[in-house]
């Protein structure tokens, strides 16, 4: 099968770079999967799960925010958050879901409440993914 580099970043570090035979992106507008030789393409990314298919398995990774970008290169994911589920810990996510809805409790209406409820929801969701089938 014909390959395609990806390259998955985060503001803290390169999550993944390398070549794979697939990737599926939970784009704002539905799922979508990236094969080489794929049209050009730029999708804003919602909360989920992005799997990664190469010739050793597949991996899941929980992205949060950012945007994915198809290109003669390849594939290149830009994510707010980015965590492998086998680094992801369920106890940071829940303590940062009530550190939110603390912080959410104490803000006046205005634009910073309504990117707090957006997050956290952004939050919600990915916690509801962890505890769906996206762990099996």
């Amino acid at each position: 099968m014909a390959t395609l580099h990806f390259e998955l970043v985060s503001p803290e570090k390169l999550v993944f770079s390398g070549e794979v035979e697939q990737v599926d992106v939970p784009g704002l507008e539905g799922d979508f999967g990236v094969l080489a030789g794929h049209a050009p393409y730029v999708s804003t990314l919602r909360p989920g799960i992005l799997t990664v298919h190469a010739t050793g398995g597949e991996q899941k990774i929980v992205v949060l925010g950012g945007f994915a970008e198809v290109s003669a290169q390849g594939l290149t994911v830009l994510a707010e958050l980015a965590e492998t589920l086998a680094d992801l810990d369920r106890a940071i996510i829940a303590a940062r879901i009530s550190e939110m809805e603390e912080r959410i409790a104490k803000t006046e209406p205005g634009s910073e409440l309504d990117k707090l409820i957006t997050r956290l929801d952004h939050f919600k969701t990915i916690d509801r993914h962890l505890t769906g089938t996206a762990m099996h």
